[in-house]
């Protein structure tokens, strides 16, 4: 039995995305995913003009007469969420847990996939794989999709974007338009990434809470690291350890923006303390002005 808190919080994430999608996002999104994908339709005999890449060879070799490929415009995508249920995304100081913030890009953005007629699926990912909802259209679609970034219990603490990737992957052939909500702190997976790009539109969504780059000076604080599952404490007092903690956190930063970039891989940084609703747009407009 689902917690009625969590049913009130779907409901009011259904309310709240729904009134964004119509007011604003379903023109943007359909902008920047909309028909920009060609898919096999039919063959053909050749026709003087008919670009000589478009041929068919293998036909062409069993006819004896030339035959080209006929694609059509892709009218409707599949849409995958992969969301990253580590530990870490039970973290959060401002206001809401940075999986909160996750279920409610998670809806905004499948509201806006289903008005475009679009299907959905979810793949929710620790270290493991830990729960696959198949794509589908559908407001109670949705729903289950925002239930379960929510509500759902992994079992796994880590995170490891590469498993995540590799099922997906194995999962369809067909292109997708993919976001990955993740910190992105996981080892050695870049050629995955790569990989991955070159068969699906990814798109990197980074989730931050604001003391995840820097501490206040507060003193003495017991910190519990819910993926290694052990206490330490931090002496917040200490200029050079705060300095220190700053500095490997913006390098860090920089070392995931250059990979993004170095592969080609679309990204949105979202903050706990940043209305949500201002990256998607920065994105929506800065992906759409690289498109014209």
């Amino acid at each position: 039995m689902i917690p009625k808190e969590i049913l009130r919080e779907i409901r009011r994430i259904q309310i709240t995305t729904s009134r964004m999608v119509t007011d604003v996002f379903a023109g943007q999104y359909q902008s920047v995913f909309k028909g920009k994908g060609m898919e096999f339709y039919e063959v053909r005999e050749y026709s003087p003009g008919d670009e000589i890449r478009s041929i068919d060879w293998n036909v062409t070799a069993r006819t004896g007469n030339l035959f080209v490929k006929k694609f059509v415009e892709e009218r409707e995508l599949t849409v995958m969420f992969l969301l990253d249920m580590s530990a870490s995304a039970y973290f959060g100081t401002i206001e809401q847990l940075k999986m909160q913030l996750a279920a409610k890009l998670c809806s905004l953005l499948a509201f806006s996939a289903i008005k475009n007629n679009d299907r959905v699926g979810f793949i929710a990912f620790t270290d493991r794989i830990e729960k696959f909802i198949p794509p589908r259209k559908g407001v109670s679609h949705v729903l289950r999709v925002i239930r379960e970034a929510l509500y759902f219990k992994p079992q796994g603490t880590g995170t490891d974007i590469n498993v995540a990737l590799e099922y997906l992957n194995r999962l369809t052939t067909r292109k997708t338009v993919t976001f990955i909500i993740s910190d992105f702190i996981s080892p050695n997976f870049k050629k995955m990434l790569a990989v991955a790009n070159k068969r699906h539109d990814i798109v990197a969504v980074t989730i931050t809470d604001p003391k995840e780059l820097e501490f206040s000076d507060i003193g003495l604080v017991k910190l519990f690291d819910a993926e290694k599952k052990r206490d330490f404490i931090l002496d917040t007092s200490d200029k050079k350890l705060r300095q220190e903690y700053a500095r490997k956190n913006q390098l860090r930063i920089k070392e995931r923006e250059t990979l993004f970039r170095s592969l080609g891989v679309d990204s949105i940084d979202v903050r706990t303390d940043v209305p949500y609703s201002q990256s998607l747009l920065k994105f929506f407009r800065s992906r759409e002005r690289r498109m014209r």
